[in-house]
């Protein structure tokens, strides 16, 4: 059941928050990928802990039968039966207990640090091969630009207008962009296999792509994204637990360290003997036995509690790295993010200014016979602004995920 409403929960998240064309594969690879998988496991396996942690230890039964029965006053003793419990000192067991709980907590945090960093793989993935894809677009439809520029060249040298040149000219052009598609189609390959590891299957089918890609953004400004790292980062909490978890085991050590307290009854089976006595044959109970188990070896104990000790300090300082490196990628990927915005406006803008140029050129080249040169300078940069474009567009989501992923907002 708590397997389910965590699945559930997840996919509700993914319904909620990714835009249509991403959500399918977001939810493929929270149902398929093995790490997600194995993690929950852990999660799973240290819940298993906390039953074991706060139970006491086995009872001792003891049974003991007399060859040549003993004689007492109240007859032949022929066996005896005892029971015991050993009780840790007061505070052990809850301490102990405090401990799988605490582990138990920090095992989840990895899962779902484990279930965010899958999201920001799958995303950043998917904004790759969406660029490799807009890159193959948008190079085939230069390629039936550049042969209709081939078709005008060809035509004004028929007519006597043009040389031929610039019909050798568009040839190469030509060549070269086709061997480029070819090399653009090739690198989908690589991204394809990381997608499919990514959500652990061979069945993806074609990929989904929007016409243009949407545009994500931050839901908070950036002091309060920092301040999001410091309270929902699942790595951040992770650690949290484990400091917690080992303050306990402090306690839990030292407390091992104290006599256990034992208590038992024991009955004694008895069968008559000769002559007349009081109670003669009777059978006798002995309620309670109370003893100590006392600890004396006290180099372990003092051993537990300094591992302990350290182990706490090795996890505070381990806070503070994963804390200083958590801020250094905030910085980076909200630079990366305001630069990506910065890139769309420039690279509109000079795409909107690279078209109609080479506009205004090829009808001038069409008209009097302006330099054709010029005519494929400005389409190969018109094309190369729609490909920054496109990769500014990336780089933005591609960003915004990243920050998704350190905040701890999935």
């Amino acid at each position: 059941m708590k397997t389910l409403i965590i699945i559930l929960s997840l996919l509700l998240n993914i319904s909620l928050f990714a835009q249509k064309e991403l959500s399918p594969y977001l939810k493929t690879a929270a149902e398929n990928n093995a790490g997600i998988k194995a993690a929950f496991s852990e999660y799973n396996a240290s819940l298993q802990m906390l039953p074991q942690a706060k139970t006491l230890p086995d009872p001792e039964l003891m049974f003991q039968y007399f060859i040549t029965p003993p004689q007492w006053e109240m007859g032949k003793q022929q066996f005896n039966l005892s029971i015991s419990q050993l009780f840790p000192w007061f505070g052990q067991l809850k301490a102990q207990e405090k401990v799988a709980a605490e582990m138990a907590k920090a095992k989840y945090e990895s899962f779902i640090n484990e279930r965010n960093r899958l999201f920001m793989e799958v995303k950043s993935t998917y904004f790759k091969w969406y660029v490799q894809h807009q890159s193959v677009k948008l190079t085939e439809e230069n390629l039936k630009l550049l042969q209709s520029f081939r078709e005008i060249a060809k035509t004004k040298f028929e007519v006597g207008k043009g040389s031929l040149v610039n019909v050798l000219r568009a040839d190469m052009e030509i060549a070269e962009m086709e061997n480029n598609l070819l090399f653009l189609k090739e690198e989908e390959m690589p991204l394809k296999s990381e997608f499919e590891k990514l959500l652990n299957t061979k069945n993806l089918g074609e990929l989904q792509f929007p016409e243009t890609l949407w545009k994500d953004s931050l839901p908070d400004n950036k002091t309060a994204l920092f301040d999001s790292i410091a309270a929902n980062n699942p790595s951040l909490k992770k650690m949290a637990h484990e400091i917690v978890a080992w303050e306990n085991q402090i306690i839990a050590s030292k407390k091992m360290g104290y006599p256990s307290i034992k208590l038992g009854v024991q009955y004694m089976n008895m069968a008559k003997r000769e002559g007349e006595f009081p109670s003669n044959g009777k059978d006798m109970w002995m309620f309670p036995e109370v003893g100590l188990s006392i600890p004396i070896y006290r180099k372990k104990y003092r051993a537990m509690v300094n591992e302990a000790n350290y182990k706490s300090e090795s996890a505070n300082y381990q806070k503070i790295e994963i804390t200083n490196e958590l801020n250094s990628k905030m910085e980076m990927n909200y630079r990366d993010y305001v630069n990506a915005q910065r890139s769309i406006i420039l690279y509109k803008r000079l795409l909107e200014l690279a078209k109609n140029a080479r506009e205004l050129l090829l009808s001038s080249f069409s008209g009097a016979g302006s330099d054709f040169e010029e005519v494929l300078r400005m389409q190969k940069q018109e094309l190369v602004y729609a490909l920054r474009l496109e990769e500014a567009r990336a780089m933005l989501n591609t960003s915004v995920a990243k920050i998704t992923n350190l905040t701890g907002k999935e």
